[in-house]
Order: structure tokens, then sequence, then C-alpha cells
């Protein structure tokens, strides 16, 4: 049966399907991806077992318990998480109990009005574009049921993936080594799933923390679980008053992290990337490389040049990293936006383990992140300043967009273009090793501009030259 016109479209952008809640994410809508998602994972193998997981948002529990009976309904064997459970735990628990994929209602840092849907394989990694194409694909056949019911029976098994999980990071983190930091830690779970997570293992390990906005908060706070500097007033406020060596936050599916230093400065995600591969590959013994998407830090490129190791520069999305730590290529794999995951972890972005690796550095060096930036700055030669700039534009101008960025671009606002990278959008990267970066938003109705440059004002300069050029 072809879509009907009122029904919304389903697409999986770079991580997942997101929409506007009761607008563009429904019950009828999760049926339907539901139905597509075991259809496409019943062409691969007779009885697949799916674990389904949710986050703390508005619905979340009630359109996964939609999505696990349709699923069941098409021949599927469902687990379900027990309560709101971080990605990468769900993402650890897929791996660990030998499933076949997994369903997670989440939309990760989106404001609150948004929810969605993340559909990963075996390997537990976000599925790749040829498995999300035939999903989309299968969904657009597929008719919205208009006379389900909502209510769903909850007759489903339930696994608990906390012990497997906290033994995972006890392997990946030197928990001797963090407990002996100077000083306690302030957590800012952002209302989200990351709260009895974080902060519990740490205090599992000995480490001192106190945490702030744990409970469960639909509207989250009205400023959205995004671990951004503006969002984390409250964790600056904290760790100002408690004298905290560091502020740690997760974001709403504590897949992302964000980051205080003990005066309560935001370290940029790409920084704290720089610090921690510099740190892995000081202390663990390894000489494999990273992973950076294009719109992430060169800084990553310098501290690997230090260290004598590979840079895979891929496109925006994580699901582009598994491959790369399947393959035992790097040691780390990061995106600016805050994602992160390292060797012989998982091939999902990691909130938690990036601020346990974040309070293992500063228990380690015994220095502020400031101080250790200054440092890295001066060994790798030179200062990386990145800037992002989210750009909401009219129909007539983003209709536009596409052609422009195809375009020749040979010389930028009066430099010249040393090299045009079209990985993922177009970069555009100077003499000097600066450079911009232009791209649609895979989750979002904005085109991003990323720029880096050597100092904050460049990078500021670099992105308002973007800016004019693309309203041009």
């Amino acid at each position: 049966m072809s879509q009907s016109s009122s029904q919304v479209t389903i697409h999986f952008g770079t991580s997942g399907w997101r929409g506007i809640i009761a607008e563009d994410f429904t019950f009828g809508g999760v049926r339907r991806a539901s139905a597509a998602i075991a259809a496409h994972v019943l062409s691969q193998m007779k009885f697949p077992r799916l674990l389904v997981g949710y986050d703390t948002r508005f619905l979340s529990e009630d359109f996964a318990l939609a999505s696990a009976a349709v699923l069941q309904s098409h021949g599927c064997k469902v687990i379900m998480c027990p309560e709101a459970t971080p990605t990468p735990v769900i993402a650890h628990a897929i791996i660990n109990g030998k499933f076949d994929g997994g369903v997670n209602i989440t939309a990760s840092h989106n404001p609150a009005e948004y929810n969605g849907l993340k559909f990963s394989g075996p390997e537990g990694g976000p599925a790749l574009p040829e498995v999300t194409k035939d999903i989309e694909k299968r969904a657009a056949a597929i008719e919205d049921d208009g006379a389900a019911d909502h209510e769903v029976e909850d007759n489903f098994e339930r696994a608990n993936p906390r012990d497997a999980y906290f033994e995972q990071l006890s392997r990946m983190i030197r928990f001797d080594v963090l407990k002996k930091a100077n000083g306690s830690f302030a957590y800012d779970a952002l209302h989200g799933c990351g709260a009895g997570w974080l902060d519990r293992v740490l205090l599992l390990h000995g480490a001192s923390v106190a945490s702030i906005r744990t409970n469960r908060d639909v509207l989250f706070d009205g400023t959205g679980p995004d671990p951004s500097e503006e969002n984390l007033a409250p964790l600056k406020k904290a760790v100002l008053e408690k004298g905290a060596i560091a502020g740690l936050a997760t974001d709403g599916d504590a897949d992302r992290f964000g980051i205080l230093d003990r005066d309560g400065l935001f370290i940029s995600p790409n920084h704290i990337l720089g610090l921690v591969f510099d740190y892995l590959l000081e202390t663990r013994g390894s000489k494999k490389g990273a992973s950076r998407s294009v719109a992430t830090t060169h800084l990553i490129d310098a501290v690997a040049k230090l260290h004598g190791v590979q840079v895979y520069e891929t496109p925006v999305g994580f699901k582009y990293v598994g491959p790369l730590l399947r393959e035992d290529k790097i040691e780390l794999g990061g995106e600016e936006s805050a994602g992160m995951t390292i060797r012989g972890h998982l091939p999902e972005k990691d909130g938690i383990l990036a601020c346990l690796l974040v309070a293992e550095l500063i228990a380690a060096r015994q220095k502020s992140l400031a101080d250790q930036l200054r440092d890295l700055f001066r060994r790798v030669g030179r200062e990386f300043w990145p800037i992002r700039m989210n750009l909401h534009l009219s129909a007539e101008a983003q209709a536009r967009l596409p052609e422009k960025l195809r375009g020749d671009c040979k010389e930028f606002a009066g430099r010249r273009v040393a090299k045009v990278n079209r990985l993922d959008g177009m970069k555009l990267i100077f003499d000097d090793g600066s450079w911009i970066l232009m791209r649609p938003s895979g989750t979002e109705p904005v085109v991003r501009i990323y720029t880096e440059a050597s100092t904050p004002a460049e990078s500021q300069k670099l992105a308002e030259e973007a800016h004019g050029w693309i309203m041009q």
C-alpha cells in the first residue's frame, strides 16, 4: 500500500528518526516504523531477539510499549529495559546480551517537544545508512493503523543491564587513579537518564560527587537536555558553591557530555576530545589513532602528529565510528557535538564514559583543565579555537543552499582556499590551517556553520563571513 498524504514521513537522520511530539512523532508513526524494523530484521533472520529501551521524555515509555507490541506481533522476541536507560547502556546490553538489534525511544539532546526512535544493529551502534534506507522504504509502504489502541498490555520480559555495564566501565576506567582525585565532583543529569548511572558508579568506586537535576522533568527546566554552556548555569553554581574540581554533565539520554573546569569555565567538547586523546595515548600503551568527524577540531590531528598515529575523518554521525573500532584502528572516536567512545568500548557515544575519563585525567595530572589545555597547545605548537553556529534559514534560502554548497570555491572572503572537502557539506581549508564547514543538520531544521582558527576572534570572524555568504 502506498503512504497516504496525512501520515508523517519517517526519515532517519544523523542519529535516528526525530520529530515534534503529536506533529511529526506520533503513535501511528512509531507503530509503522516498528513494523518496518521488524520486516527488515526478519528479512535477515527467522527468530530475532530485540531490546527496547527509552529515555525520560514525555510519553517515552508509552511509545516504547507501542513499539514493543508491534515488534512482538510480527514475530520478534522482545525484551524491555526496566526503567529509563541511557543510550550507551542500551548499546552495551545489545552486545552483551547478544541481541539482534534494539529500538530506543529517545531524542537525545533535542528540546522537550521532540521525541525520537533509534534503531541499532547487533553490534550496538547506530544503524548504517543502507539499513535505515531499507527501513524508511518499508515504512513508506505501510499505512497508519488509525484504529490501533494506544493502551498496550505490558507483559514484556525485562532485562537489567546495570551490573554488566558497570563491569564494562571498570575495564575502561582506572578507578584506582580516579578515586585519588584531590577533591569532589559536581554532576548535572539535566533531568535525563544519566541520573543513577554516572553518579552511582563514581560513588561505588570511592569518588566524592554531588548531583543536581536528577529527577524526571519532561520539560527539562524549559531549556532542553543539551549540556551546552548556557544550559549548565546551575552546574556552574554548584561547582563554585561546593568547590568542586570539575563539573560533569550528561544530556537527556547520556550519550553526550558537558564539562566545566574548577572555576566554572565551560570547556569545549572539541578541547575535551583533544585532552582525552592525548591522555589515552600517554597512559594506555596504545599506538592506535583517532577518528573525528569532518566537523570536529583539528587539535585531534595535531595530537596524532605529536604521538605519530593516524587520524580517520568521517562524515558527521557516530554510526561511522563503529567500523573503525571493529577494525581496531582507533583509540578514540570523537565528534564535536560531545560524542566520544574509546577502543574496547562501544560503537556508540557514551557521555558517562567521557565524564569518567575526564575525572580520571584530572585526578592523574592534578591540574585544572585550562592548565592542561594550555600545556597541550604548547606541546603541539599552536592553538585551536573552534566555533559552531546554527543558522535558521527561510524556505527560499534553504532551497538555494545545496546549489551554493556544490559551487566552485577557490577564494572565500578574500582568502585563498587551499583545499575543498566535500565529505559532508562543504569544508574550506585555508593556508594557515583555519577552516570553515557549512552543512545542513541531520537532526534539526538548521544549517550548521563550523569554523576553527588559532584565536577565538579569528574563528568568530570566519563564522560571520560564512553566515554572510550563505545569506547572499
